[in-house]
């Protein structure tokens, strides 16, 4: 638990990298790469539901979005895991949760296991959204969390 927010942090940071990159002319008009970088911040908001014991079923996994689209859910989802984050406890970062995923099935997860879930899933499409960025001739974005970590030292 003592790292989830520093992890969170980097989501964020990361989050915000790729969404300038996106927005800085040719790598925003990649369809893919926006598909793919809505779909990271979709699923951050179908998991921070799921986990406020809400149902989740109406939000697709894959929606179909632009920047403007991503920079306002990137903005939520920072503050929404931020209070989240803050209120949860030790005994609640064990807890089971009972979840439905989009297509009907029921899983019993760890609140724990579910936040690691969320802060690995993100940099996998990152990764994804550097190679095609990489394919097209533009410079992959550097969502390394060591280099967050140093950056936030200032080194």
């Amino acid at each position: 638990m003592q790292n989830s927010p520093k992890l969170f942090e980097h989501l964020n940071w990361a989050n915000l990298r790729i969404l300038e990159r996106l927005r800085s002319g040719e790598a925003g008009s990649h369809p893919k790469a926006v598909g793919l970088f809505a779909h990271i911040l979709q699923a951050e908001r179908i998991w921070l539901t799921r986990l406020q014991g809400k149902d989740s079923s109406a939000l697709t996994v894959w929606p179909e979005a632009d920047l403007d689209f991503c920079g306002r859910m990137a903005e939520r989802n920072h503050e929404d895991y931020t209070a989240y984050l803050a209120g949860l406890t030790a005994a609640e970062w064990d807890r089971v949760l009972r979840d439905t995923n989009q297509s009907g099935k029921v899983f019993d997860t760890s609140v724990g296991d579910i936040l690691t879930h969320v802060a690995l899933h993100g940099q996998y499409h990152r990764g994804q959204i550097n190679a095609l960025l990489r394919a097209t001739d533009t410079e992959p974005v550097n969502v390394d969390f060591i280099t967050f970590v140093r950056e936030k030292n200032g080194a």
